[in-house]
């Protein structure tokens, strides 16, 4: 048995790791300057934001551990079985769930707060990882792409109906993976037209973008009559496309805006693209004009009063007077960005680069498909966490509740990030062997 630990411990990544402890010392830090006053507070102060995260952090490592010694073909094993559970805790939200900062997404269990919508990423990500793996799985085939579509999406509308946005945002993170087993670039393609789509509704009067769009379908039909040879198949596609564009623009979007959006969403997102909230999608009590972005007009100063190499550690007056609403948290970049500068921040992103980049070619030597899509979903994850998170902060997306990955505090959070490494890291270690 230690024979067998040693071994295991040998095969590990050990810069992963590395590069783990740094981002997570760099947020206990950041977490605890976010919150320093004066020296006359104890640093060890149970009660304290940075002890807790310490702590959490301390639990994360015993999870880990227990994790590198477990056999990695259990993951597998319990890939589907860990999804329904993941499910079943989020159904079960719904009934005895608390509320916490509007979002109906947590569990209290005493004063121990759980979200299981960040635990369910990992159930996800295992379930995914499964379905692609199976031998009888064809993933060229509609039937089966829409299958782990359909893995992918159901957690993610749950965690929509709990009112987390932000989080439900992440879910389509796996599709990135889906798009390296052999997702057709036709996929990608929509999805970007979708968000053209949705943007352009925001920013253009409806009648100017219909017009628009079919200006664009009557040119793309005479293009391509001419060059396919007359036939009416791709007339009808485009006819077909032209008839979604058009209802997605002048109709799901308006109605979105106005039925599902709450008024505190339609502000962050009519901000970030420095527009007022149009009249007709307005709602009772929303703040007016500039008060609605106070948030990121605040991340934004502390993070520019940093200048190249910052005001030095604890003395960020945007951060230390609290100025920054949630900077311990969602906002805890810019508290990296007042006290250490440019400098200090582009260390932290080239160290979020490099984890990336190294979870990518882990993944690349798998022999293992099950291995290799968890690894990439992994990525994937931390990728799209990372760069909302910085984009929030710095007033490039809408406010949306995503945290920044082992540097905002959060229980939940840093433990799940942990685990989905844990694994990660157990799975490579057993490269040389075919999981399934």
């Amino acid at each position: 048995m230690a024979q067998h630990r040693k071994s295991v411990l040998g095969r590990l990544d050990w810069l992963t790791v590395l590069l783990v402890f740094l981002l997570v010392a760099t947020g206990i830090m950041a977490v605890y300057t976010s919150e320093y006053t004066s020296f006359d507070e104890p640093f060890f102060d149970m009660q304290r934001s940075h002890m807790k995260q310490l702590m959490f952090f301390g639990l994360s490592c015993f999870i880990g551990l227990v994790i590198i010694f477990t056999d990695s073909k259990l993951f597998y094993s319990l890939a589907n079985l860990s999804y329904l559970f993941g499910i079943l805790l989020l159904l079960l939200t719904f009934v005895i769930g608390g509320e916490v900062k509007g979002s109906h997404s947590f569990i209290k269990l005493g004063s121990f707060t759980f979200q299981p919508g960040e635990a369910c990423k990992i159930f996800t990500a295992l379930c995914l990882a499964r379905f692609l793996a199976a031998a009888d799985t064809k993933f060229n085939t509609l039937r089966h792409r829409l299958t782990a579509a359909g893995i992918v999406l159901l957690p993610c509308l749950l965690i929509i109906l709990q009112n987390e946005t932000g989080l439900a945002l992440v879910y389509f993170a796996f599709f990135f993976p889906m798009y390296r087993e052999g997702l057709p670039n036709s996929i990608l393609l929509i999805g970007i037209t979708s968000v053209v789509l949705f943007l352009s509704s925001l920013l253009v009067e409806r009648l100017p973008l219909f017009i628009a769009i079919t200006v664009v379908a009557l040119l793309s039909v005479w293009v391509l009559w001419r060059q396919i040879q007359k036939q009416k198949a791709v007339v009808l596609f485009i006819v077909g496309a032209w008839l979604i564009a058009v209802t997605f623009s002048q109709l799901v979007v308006p109605y979105v805006f106005k039925n599902i959006f709450k008024g505190y969403q339609v502000e962050r997102i009519y901000s970030m693209l420095g527009q007022d909230v149009p009249l007709e999608f307005q709602k009772p009590g929303q703040l007016a004009g500039k008060d609605a972005d106070y948030n990121v007009r605040q991340s934004k100063i502390a993070i520019g009063s940093g200048g190249l190499t910052g005001k030095g550690i604890m003395n960020g007056t945007q951060t230390k007077y609290s100025f920054v609403p949630e900077q311990h948290t969602d906002f805890v970049f810019c508290g990296i960005g007042e006290q250490f500068g440019f400098i200090g921040s582009s260390l932290l992103v080239l160290l979020y680069l490099s984890l990336m980049l190294r979870i990518v070619f882990i993944a690349e030597r798998q022999r293992s498909t099950f291995s290799r899509v968890y690894a990439y979903s992994v990525a994937s994850i931390l990728f799209f966490h990372f760069a909302i998170n910085l984009s929030m902060t710095m007033g490039l997306a809408p406010v949306i509740g995503i945290t920044l990955p082992m540097l905002s505090y959060g229980g939940t959070s840093l433990m799940s990030f942990s685990v989905l490494l844990a694994i990660m890291l157990r799975l490579d270690a057993d490269r040389h062997i075919l999981i399934r």
